[in-house]
C-alpha cells in the first residue's frame, strides 16, 4: 500500500518519531504479547485485545468460531492492528505537556481464515510457544471450535517515542 495523506494510514504527522527501519518494527512485534485488533460493520468500529504470533510476513490468532469478532471478519475481512511495548509517561511542568512513552507498531491487512488443519495446529503451535515452551496436542473437538485466522499485512508503520 503506499502512503496517501488522506488514508487513515497516509504520512505519520511526526515523521521525527516514525521508526523506518523493518528490524526495529519487527522486534516491536515480536516483544509484544497483545495485539489490538480492529474491526468495522457499518458504522460501528469494534477492537478486541487478541494472543497473536507472527512470522515476518502475516500476524496469527485463534478464535472461538463464533462472537462479534468473527461475524464482522466474515463480513469485512479488512482489518486494523496495533501493537505497543515500553510504556510510561513522559513528564512536564505544563499540564498538557505531558505524552506518551511508547514503541508502536500500527497496521493495516486482509484477515483469512485458515482452512487447512495441518496448517491450523502449526499456528496454534506458534501461537502457544510464545507462552510457554511445553507442546500440546489438539483435542478434536477443540480443534473444531477454533478458528484460527491469518492477517496478510498490507500496511505496517512504526513509531516511537521518549527513547534515546
Amino acid at each position: 500500500m503506499t502512503a496517501n495523506a488522506n488514508h487513515p494510514h497516509g504520512a505519520m504527522r511526526r515523521s521525527d518519531r516514525e521508526i523506518t527501519d523493518r528490524a526495529a518494527i519487527d522486534a516491536i512485534i515480536r516483544s509484544a504479547r497483545v495485539m489490538y485488533l480492529a474491526l468495522a460493520e457499518a458504522d460501528a468500529p469494534f477492537v478486541v485485545p487478541v494472543f497473536y504470533a507472527y512470522d515476518g510476513t502475516s500476524l496469527y490468532l485463534h478464535s472461538a468460531k463464533s462472537g462479534s469478532k468473527i461475524r464482522i471478519l466474515k463480513r469485512n475481512p479488512r482489518v486494523c492492528f496495533a501493537i505497543s511495548t515500553d510504556h510510561g509517561v513522559i513528564e512536564s511542568q505544563q499540564a498538557c505537556d505531558f505524552e506518551a512513552k511508547h514503541r508502536t507498531v500500527i497496521g493495516m491487512g486482509q484477515a483469512h481464515f485458515v482452512t487447512d488443519e495441518a496448517e491450523r495446529i502449526a499456528i496454534l503451535d506458534r501461537i502457544v510457544a510464545r507462552f510457554t515452551d511445553q507442546h500440546f496436542e489438539y483435542p478434536k473437538t477443540n480443534l473444531d471450535a477454533t478458528a484460527v485466522i491469518r492477517i496478510n499485512i498490507e500496511s505496517i508503520k512504526g513509531k516511537s517515542h521518549g527513547f534515546g
